[in-house]
């Protein structure tokens, strides 16, 4: 396999924008790492069962919107192909303002939403309490969530790989010191977690526009109403987006369905799975960067009309996942017992995560191939494909 990669002359551009995307987006789940660690040193595993109950509402809620991103890179690195400056503007344009109806849309519904995603849930009286409390303070980070999808997705698909894991990055990084400062100076435990993660969220989005307005300030020229309104164009947007939305539904139900069932079995087990869906997800974050690089590629070759170099690129992602998977297997299978302490110290939630740690040791090497057909299906913005098998 190390030969065949080295063999490929594509690897330096897979790479180049595989590497940083990886970087990037180890920083989201490293982010809920932390949170995990955080709580789960506080007195009481409610708390750690709190977090999860409410992540996992915002998993839903945000996955569903992931269109936002996915379908913004598949569109915009097309345009980028055929050198369509104004409609490469347009497309960030028009997700930008997709993504300030929804979120004010969530927040004027937020009651309801809740009502219904508590209803799914049973959760203990504890868990649930704190993780209304949750809720209540982070919906109001949806616009800057919401937006800052539109802006990484727009950044892939320009090809664009520094300014997402400047984002990435620095977003992580003012809601791990906003969190350190509400729970350990302000002693908050799970309301913390939430207004960290507010505050973060916006601090990014005022970041994201500072870094294409020095990057891509020119682009603003192409900021005409008729053009960003063209119904046909909205009308692509919308059916991309449309089936990447049901895709995405299936996706979180069935981790949604995955962690209500955990809490039936007690807070323990609850809070067991909560770190083993944080391993699953630094795993799934950092095969995500060779999705990410394909979507942008295959957009790209579409976009010129190349299929020689688009089924090397294909092949290309597909033998770097594979052997990076296999590392992430290994280290998991040497070193599980030692990452589970590192999030709690309680030896009943460490037990319970060990009894079935051997699925968290094989799905990286089963996942790794379903994320990388993900990236290229996007890239090619064939997104009936993956609503259909989704399916």
């Amino acid at each position: 396999m190390i030969s065949k990669l080295r063999s490929k002359q594509n690897n330096p551009q897979i790479l180049r924008l595989a590497i940083p995307n990886i970087l990037s987006n180890l920083s989201i789940p490293l982010l809920g790492a932390v949170d995990t660690a955080l709580v789960g040193h506080l007195d009481g595993v409610h708390f750690l069962g709190a977090i999860a109950v409410g992540s996992m509402i915002f998993s839903f809620i945000y996955w569903g919107f992931g269109f936002l991103r996915m379908g913004t890179t598949g569109l915009t690195a097309q345009a980028k192909g055929r050198s369509d400056k104004p409609e490469s503007a347009r497309i960030l344009f028009r997700a930008l303002s997709v993504a300030l109806l929804c979120s004010l849309f969530l927040i004027l519904f937020q009651t309801p939403i809740a009502h219904l995603a508590f209803s799914l849930i049973e959760a203990s009286p504890q868990v649930e309490t704190f993780a209304q409390d949750y809720y209540s303070i982070r919906i109001y980070a949806a616009p800057a969530t919401l937006s800052l999808y539109a802006f990484h997705g727009w950044f892939l698909g320009m090809q664009n790989v520094k300014f997402p894991l400047i984002l990435s990055i620095g977003v992580n990084l003012f809601n791990i010191l906003l969190n350190l400062i509400f729970i350990k100076v302000f002693h908050l435990n799970t309301d913390g977690v939430a207004w960290g993660t507010v505050g973060a969220q916006y601090l990014g989005l005022f970041l994201a526009v500072f870094l294409y307005w020095r990057r891509y300030g020119g682009y603003l020229q192409y900021f005409q109403l008729r053009g960003i309104l063209d119904p046909e164009k909205f009308l692509q947007f919308f059916q991309v987006s449309r089936d990447v939305f049901i895709r995405t539904l299936c996706l979180v139900f069935s981790f949604t369905f995955f962690m209500a069932e955990s809490a039936k079995f007690g807070d323990t087990r609850l809070a067991a799975n909560a770190i083993l869906i944080q391993l699953w997800n630094i795993v799934a974050y950092g095969l995500d960067g060779f999705a990410f690089a394909a979507e942008s590629l295959v957009g790209q070759c579409i976009g010129e009309k190349d299929k020689t170099k688009l089924r090397k690129i294909i092949r290309g992602c597909f033998l770097w996942v594979l052997l990076i998977s296999c590392v992430a297997s290994l280290l998991y299978f040497l070193f599980g017992e030692s990452l589970l302490l590192i999030f709690t110290n309680k030896r009943a939630v460490v037990d319970a995560a060990l009894s079935v740690m051997i699925w968290t040791i094989i799905a990286p090497m089963i996942n790794g191939i379903c994320y990388t057909w993900d990236g290229i299906f996007l890239g090619a913005t064939d997104t009936k494909a993956l609503r259909n098998s989704s399916l």
